[in-house]
């Protein structure tokens, strides 16, 4: 029982240790994000940003959104957005964390702590660059696509949930996309959502029909690209019971 108890201690300081909060000076403004290293390591370092809903916090999502439980030999990298981002009804005064939703708003404040903070982990470890992925849910979905099209460049492949692109993401490179839409979603309504269908379609160039599975349909587009559209009979949430095939979904696909 000692034994047990001492290995039990040595696993649950390892898990601490493994997580370091860290705070950027972007233009003046301190931003945070929570950090969780790999606990299975490799000679190069996947990448998984996870970018939380209006309201939200760092340290909240990284146990909604544990995906460092499920991509083991990731560095997983939890932002944190900033009051600013007005939303009727909700957060009418912008007093709330949030994200920039179009490529100029905001002072582009969001995408460049994005930079930074893709820059500066590249100095402490051996990233790979073939394998960055994003999760962002909400508010922190459309973010995502809005690093899809600002920085697609350098982005493996995306999870939005629970809100999409739209016309923003135009002619944004292709890259593998994980599309999660709710069908009783009363804050982003899943017709609003459908509609960036055909437009990620469109991106990866893709114009046959998917294999439906289950809640999902998956379509192959170009260069060894994937669309998955995720469909279930939830509300405005993220579909945490998917996260091991979200992740799985991550480690198969890696930019040419």
């Amino acid at each position: 029982m000692k034994k047990w108890f001492s290995l039990y201690l040595f696993a649950f300081s390892f898990l601490i240790f493994s997580q370091t909060t860290k705070n950027y000076n972007i233009n003046g403004t301190s931003r945070k994000a929570i950090i969780y290293e790999p606990t299975v390591k490799s000679d190069k370092v996947p990448v998984v940003f996870v970018f939380h809903g209006h309201g939200g916090n760092a340290n909240f999502v990284s146990r909604r959104i544990d995906i460092q439980n499920y991509y083991k030999d990731a560095l997983v990298i939890f932002m944190q957005g900033l009051p600013g981002r007005k939303v009727p009804g909700i957060d009418p005064n912008g007093t709330m964390n949030g994200w920039q939703i179009f490529t100029d708003d905001l002072g582009g404040r969001d995408i460049k702590f994005f930079d930074d903070v893709l820059a500066d982990i590249h100095k402490a470890y051996k990233i790979d660059d073939s394998r960055i992925y994003l999760i962002g849910h909400s508010n922190g979905a459309r973010f995502v696509n809005v690093l899809w099209k600002k920085r697609g460049e350098k982005i493996t492949a995306i999870c939005s949930a629970s809100a999409q692109g739209g016309e923003m993401i135009s002619g944004a490179v292709p890259i593998s996309v994980w599309m999660y839409i709710g069908k009783n979603d009363k804050i982003v309504s899943p017709q609003n959502q459908e509609l960036s269908i055909p437009i990620v379609k469109s991106n990866l160039g893709i114009s046959m029909a998917g294999k439906t599975g289950g809640d999902k349909t998956i379509f192959k587009g170009k260069n060894n690209t994937e669309l998955v559209i995720q469909s279930s009979d939830a509300s405005h949430e993220f579909p945490k019971q998917s996260l091991q095939d979200i992740a799985d979904f991550f480690r198969k696909h890696i930019k040419n």
